[in-house]
C-alpha cells in the first residue's frame, strides 16, 4: 500500500508539466504580492488578491507533501527542497499578533524560483562556490578599506571633516568613492585644500574598484566554469555508464543467441544420428 501511494506520488512529482505548473504559481504569486503594496489595488481587488495567495500556499504544500510522500528521507538529502520546504514553513506561521511582521516575508515564495530554475540554481551554486576565494577577497578590501581609511582620516580630517572628521566616516566616504557614486564632488571638496589629494583619489579607485573588486568578477565566473566542467563530466560519466550497461545488454543477449544456436546444432545432430 505505502509503495504504490509512493509510487502514484512520484507519478505526478516527475511528469513534465508538473514543474511548470508550479514555476507559473510561483510567477503568479510574486505578481499578487507585489499588488499588494499598492492601496488602490488593495481597495478594487483585495479579495481577489488574497484568495489567489491562499491558493497558491495551497499548491506549494500540495507540492511539498507529494516530495515527502514521493522521496521520503531522501527529501532532506537535497539542500533546494529544504530551502522550499523553510520558506513554506514561514508563510504557514500566522501572520498576527507578534507574529504580523511575517506577513512581509510571504515574498520570499518568489526564491522558490531560483530551486525550480535549473539555470537559477546553476548560477547560485557558482555562487556558493565562490565564496571561499571572495571571503580572501573581501578581507584583502577591508584591509586597503582599513589602510585608506587612516590616511585620509589624518590627511584630511582637518580640510573636509564633513567626509574625513573621523575613521568611521572616512569608511563610509571610502566606500561612496569606491562605488562611484558622487566622489568627484567629494575629492574636489578636498582639493580645494589639499591640492595634491588628487593623487590619493586616483590611486584608492585604481586599486579598489578596477582591480580588487574585478577579482570578484573573476573568483565568480571561475567557480561557475569549474562547476559546469563538473556537470559536463558528470553527464559524459553518466552516458559512458549507460553506454556500457547497453553494451552489457547486447553482449548477454548474444551469449543468449549463442547458446540457443548451440542447442539447436545439438538437437540437429541427434536427429541425423537417429535418422542414421
Amino acid at each position: 500500500m505505502i509503495d504504490s501511494v509512493r509510487g502514484a506520488a512520484r507519478t505526478i512529482v516527475e511528469h513534465r508539466l508538473f514543474q511548470p505548473t508550479v514555476v507559473a504559481v510561483i510567477f503568479v504569486n510574486a505578481v499578487t504580492l507585489g499588488m499588494e503594496t499598492s492601496p488602490a489595488i488593495v481597495s478594487a481587488a483585495g479579495g481577489l488578491l488574497h484568495a489567489v495567495d491562499r491558493v497558491a500556499l495551497a499548491v506549494f504544500v500540495v507540492d511539498l507533501a507529494l516530495k515527502l510522500i514521493a522521496y521520503g528521507r531522501r527529501f532532506w538529502t537535497d539542500p533546494w527542497n529544504v530551502f522550499d520546504f523553510l520558506i513554506v514553513a514561514v508563510a504557514l506561521v500566522p501572520a498576527s499578533g507578534p507574529f504580523s511582521v511575517l506577513r512581509a516575508l510571504r515574498v520570499l515564495r518568489a526564491l522558490r524560483l531560483i530551486s525550480m530554475v535549473p539555470s537559477m540554481r546553476r548560477v547560485v551554486g557558482g555562487l556558493l562556490a565562490a565564496l571561499p576565494g571572495m571571503a580572501s577577497i573581501a578581507a584583502l578590501l577591508l584591509l586597503i578599506l582599513y589602510v585608506a581609511g587612516v590616511l585620509g582620516t589624518n590627511l584630511f580630517g582637518a580640510a573636509a571633516p564633513e567626509s574625513f572628521g573621523n575613521l568611521g566616516t572616512t569608511f563610509f566616504t571610502l566606500f561612496q568613492t569606491m562605488t562611484g557614486e558622487g566622489w568627484p564632488d567629494i575629492a574636489q571638496e578636498v582639493m580645494a585644500e589639499v591640492p595634491l589629494a588628487w593623487i590619493f583619489f586616483v590611486v584608492y579607485i585604481l586599486i579598489s574598484s578596477f582591480m580588487v573588486l574585478n577579482l570578484f568578477i573573476a573568483v565568480v565566473v571561475s567557480a561557475m566554469e569549474s562547476q559546469v566542467v563538473a556537470e559536463a563530466r558528470a553527464q559524459e560519466e553518466e552516458h559512458a555508464a549507460e553506454e556500457q550497461m547497453a553494451n552489457r545488454m547486447i553482449l548477454e543477449e548474444l551469449k543468449q543467441l549463442r547458446a540457443e544456436l548451440a542447442a539447436l546444432r545439438l538437437e540437429r545432430v541427434d536427429e541425423t544420428r537417429q535418422l542414421s
